[in-house]
């Protein structure tokens, strides 16, 4: 049996961030949490890309065009949606899930959602903090993993194309 896995290795990657301005005292965190991961995973800086946006439900939008751009390996988008009086909290959070995974799936690409959808400003700064509990480093170590995993893939597939249609025409390759 051979499984697939992704490493944490980003150098040879591009890596796009989209990230919301709103609530920027969390988003700065999550952000810097990212750039240290995938720097010290061997992304060069030249090879990172940050798209400052408004707000949430601007994130989609962007992170669709980045993946579809042809430019990266994978997208990261940071966000953090904190629950308020009104029922804004909802909609904002809902539409930015649906329209990330919605951007992963007609760009087929890793569009990582590290967007938080927490209930008060505490809950937030804890998932913004330190590294280990920073959901924007979770965000880009899963960019990577995701992004190595499907070169690898990629690879593999190519080999078995390549065998099948030596099987079907009955040559081999000459060594």
């Amino acid at each position: 049996m051979k499984t697939l896995e992704g490493q944490i290795e980003a150098a040879g990657f591009r890596f796009g961030i989209v990230v919301s301005k709103f609530n920027e005292f969390v988003t700065s965190r999550l952000l810097a949490g990212a750039l240290d991961v995938l720097t010290k995973a061997g992304a060069s800086q030249e090879a990172i890309e940050v798209a400052r946006v408004p707000g949430a439900f601007e994130i989609p939008l962007m992170a669709r065009r980045m993946a579809r751009s042809g430019r990266f390996d994978a997208v990261i988008c940071l966000g953090a949606v904190i629950r308020g009086e009104t029922p804004h909290f909802e909609y904002i959070s809902a539409e930015a899930s649906r329209g990330i995974a919605q951007a992963a799936w007609e760009a087929d690409l890793p569009v990582v959602f590290g967007v938080l959808t927490t209930e008060n400003v505490e809950q937030a700064l804890e998932r913004a903090g330190a590294p280990e509990r920073n959901k924007g480093a979770e965000a880009a170590r899963t960019a990577i993993e995701m992004a190595t995993l499907l070169r690898a893939l990629k690879t593999t597939k190519t080999g078995l194309h390549r065998s099948l249609r030596r099987r079907k025409t009955g040559t081999r390759r000459k060594r």
